[in-house]
């Protein structure tokens, strides 16, 4: 009588086994890849939302008084001038609110809004002792240098996206955008969100003056 050996595997179980193995593998290797498309497919979903992102700078012009109304109007917020650009002149083609999208500005919370104000009236503060001094040149326009020095003395640097030139000034705060026009004649400020596509080399602040 032959004694049963334990544990031992015919050849025709191991064949067996293996395949089990093997079709178990292939399985969880295709749950995995479907995870991971699914994975990927999402992120690709949500990379593709437009958003508005701020540049990571340091604030400027920062301040802690109750701002008080500037000598322009406020900006509108990006909702309310893609409104006004879908629909655009009278002739415009049915595509032209796609068109002009780089040019939106991102909307600002109460909270951003308020920041910006007190903002904008340290920077036209400093911005009217340029024109107490006078020494205004061609067409009442202040040398850039000047302005520039006046922004600095707020804290407002290169770094800030500070824009200059023709009686135009520009810059980003780290909260908000405040520009507007600094002449003999003329002093304002606006408070506003960053460009969706700002002029390239001029700050997020400066408006593309380009095309799509």
């Amino acid at each position: 009588m032959t004694t049963p050996v334990v544990g031992r595997q015919t050849p025709g179980m191991a064949l067996r086994r293996s395949v089990a193995l093997a079709l178990v593998a292939v399985a969880l290797t295709a749950c995995g890849s479907q995870r991971g498309g699914a994975a990927d497919g999402a992120g690709a979903a949500r990379s593709a939302t437009p958003t508005y992102s701020s540049p990571p700078t340091p604030k400027c012009a920062q301040s802690t008084a109750t701002p008080t109304a500037l000598p322009s109007s406020p900006s509108p917020s990006a909702s309310d001038t893609a409104g006004e650009r879908q629909d655009g002149p009278g002739d415009a083609p049915p595509n032209y609110a796609d068109n002009h999208a780089y040019r939106m500005q991102a909307s600002l919370s109460a909270e951003q809004q308020a920041s910006g104000q007190a903002s904008a009236e340290l920077i036209l503060a400093e911005l009217a002792k340029v024109r107490k001094e006078g020494g205004s040149g061609e067409f009442g326009v202040f040398g850039d240098e000047r302005v520039e020095a006046a922004l600095r003395r707020v804290g407002c640097g290169e770094k800030h996206g500070v824009s200059v030139g023709n009686g135009y000034y520009a810059v980003y705060t780290g909260v908000v955008c405040v520009s507007g026009r600094v002449t003999k004649d003329e002093l304002t400020g606006e408070v506003h969100g960053v460009y969706a596509e700002p002029q390239p080399g001029e700050g997020p602040c400066v408006e593309n003056r380009g095309g799509h």
